[in-house]
């Protein structure tokens, strides 16, 4: 009898090792699946990267598992705006900033313009000028406020606290520069590009993460000493010394650089789309199968009041808000809030998902161009209005064109701001043509933001002789003045009187979200949508950065599989 549970026992051992055997020969890690060539670059072909790896978390940032949710207001509408009608979404996973952007983070974006585009310099004066926040935005008409105006932005007692007086386009622009900086500190770090090279930089030879990626022997200006890390390079010899007569030689393997294949750079940050930010603010990680599907959560945490209902903190408020007529903070020596105007980053207990200040200090831009209907009937994933899809210039030769420190194309606002769009090293962009979208079905043409309106320019039949448009907002003018020789003298500024215009909704009204220091409890509801033109500022709109996340939907996916 012994013998024979012996011998079964054997037998399922040798059985289980050859269903492994088995089972790894058809793993394909190391070769591929389609022609069981080497992966690893042995067999001559490209090297790929056989090992999953999970997306490294960049600076600031949190992440946050993606799922459906009830986008949109399901309490009573109070207000009547008829703007947030509840509709059920999906929203893929992504990163989003712990916390608002703060006066320190954006004067590090100051600083690093200023020193690398000197506003001493006449052609770099504006990328300086435009980037910085509209400090005025605090005063007010029957109101002291000089402090804010003159200390706010730059003294280190603020330093902490959300930055405002930012428009919807400087956020944008210094989304952009964040993505080229922390991917620039990456390589450097790894060995990429050499030691501190980005302290090195001059206007001509600034770093831009699509121009490495495009044409990497054009970064720093072409500088080979600052693309090529000699940490890297050296790794890179030593692993291709030629072996025999014609095989790779040592100089050439230098000219490896990092691609999209090799996993090591990270998506751009980006302002958050609407869908994202909402999700993002309700933080419904703990309270899904009830709230998340129904759509009754009120507030980022639980329960329908403001004040905390736990021992501890019993009756503190819950957020930074507008409590009634003239109270900002409450009663001092008993704040109810602690804060009259901004707070301090952090000063409230984050929601669910580790995120603070999802209601309440300041509200918050987003990418989406404002639609009083979310239309969902069209896409009810990754919901975002406000898709402008653009190509990179190509030289006759080939190669992608190049944004010169002496041709930076600057913009002027409605309000006559100007403002650089793009900086030097940076890649042009140019929009998509007819030839680009031709017989593509999602998409036909480069700017969707007013696609399916209603309006005669949203219509397949749309021709530029129809000039009728369903959103007639007020167009303001700003024409710039030349004296005979062409030189700029000033600007001349002209208001739109016409008595026909009907509304402020056009393709520059973005949505912003959240409420501030400024509103009532109302606002706080993460469905609350208000608008505002992208080219002005107030002192209650700040901003934070999200990240899309690219591989599995959770972080735990890498370890399920194995």
């Amino acid at each position: 009898m012994r013998l024979k549970i012996v011998f079964k026992s054997v037998f399922l051992v040798a059985l289980a090792a050859s269903f492994t055997a088995c089972n790894n020969s058809k793993d394909y890690k190391d070769n591929s699946r389609a022609t069981g060539w080497s992966l690893t670059g042995k067999d001559g072909n490209t090297k790929y990267k056989t090992d999953y790896d999970e997306q490294e978390t960049g600076p600031g940032l949190v992440f946050i598992e993606g799922g459906t949710f009830t986008m949109g207001k399901v309490q009573d509408d109070v207000m009547h705006d008829w703007n947030n009608t509840p509709t059920q979404q999906h929203v893929q996973s992504f990163y989003m900033d712990e916390t608002e952007v703060t006066n320190r983070m954006y004067l590090q974006y100051l600083d690093w313009l200023k020193s690398t585009f000197p506003p001493t310099e006449e052609k770099y004066r504006n990328i300086y000028h435009g980037a910085v926040p509209d400090t005025l935005v605090w005063r007010n008409r029957l109101g002291y406020n000089e402090t804010m105006t003159n200390n706010y932005l730059r003294h280190p007692a603020y330093q902490n606290y959300p930055v405002v007086g930012v428009n919807w386009i400087q956020a944008t622009e210094f989304s952009k520069w964040r993505t080229d900086r922390v991917n620039e500190m990456v390589l450097e770090e790894k060995g990429f590009t050499a030691d501190k090279a980005r302290l090195k930089a001059d206007p001509s030879t600034t770093f831009s993460t699509e121009t490495y990626i495009n044409s990497p022997t054009k970064v720093y200006g072409g500088d080979d000493d600052l693309t090529r890390g000699g940490k890297a390079s050296d790794r890179r010899e030593k692993e291709n010394t030629p072996k025999a007569k014609g095989s790779q030689s040592a100089g050439e393997a230098k000219n490896l650089y990092i691609q999209r294949k090799d996993g090591i750079l990270l998506p751009a940050y980006r302002l958050p789309t609407e869908a994202e930010w909402e999700y993002a603010a309700l933080g419904m990680s703990s309270v899904r199968e009830y709230n998340q599907y129904r759509g009754r959560k009120k507030y980022p945490w639980d329960g329908k009041y403001t004040r905390a209902g736990d021992r501890k903190k019993q009756g503190d408020q819950l957020a930074n808000f507008k409590q009634g007529r003239g109270d900002y903070g409450g009663i001092a020596g008993w704040s109810d809030d602690g804060a009259d105007i901004t707070a301090e980053i952090k000063s409230y207990s984050p929601n669910d998902f580790g995120i603070y200040d999802m209601a309440g200090n300041v509200a918050e831009w987003v990418a989406d161009v404002y639609r009083p209907i979310v239309d969902d009937e069209f896409n009810d994933f990754n919901y975002y209005r406000g898709n402008v899809y653009t190509k990179n210039a190509i030289n006759k030769d080939g190669t992608v064109k190049l944004v010169q420190a002496d041709s930076v194309a600057y913009d002027t606002l409605s309000n006559g701001s100007i403002i650089a769009r793009s900086l030097p090293g940076e890649i042009i962009q140019e929009p998509v043509t007819a030839e680009d979208t031709y017989l593509r079905t999602q998409f036909s043409e480069s700017d969707n933001r007013d696609f399916r309106d209603g309006d005669p320019s949203s219509t397949r039949d749309f021709t530029e002789r129809d000039k009728d448009r369903m959103y007639n907002s007020p167009q303001p003018k700003v024409n710039v003045e030349r004296d005979s020789s062409g030189t700029a003298t000033g600007l001349d500024r002209q208001y739109d009187t016409d008595a026909s215009r009907t509304t402020l909704i056009d393709n520059e009204a973005r949505v912003y979200k959240g409420g501030s220091w400024r509103d009532r409890a109302y606002w706080l509801d993460p469905a609350q949508r208000r608008y505002f033109p992208q080219d002005m500022a107030t002192d209650y709109i700040g901003f934070r950065n999200a990240m899309s996340r690219v591989g599995s939907k959770s972080q735990k996916g890498k370890r399920a599989r194995d």
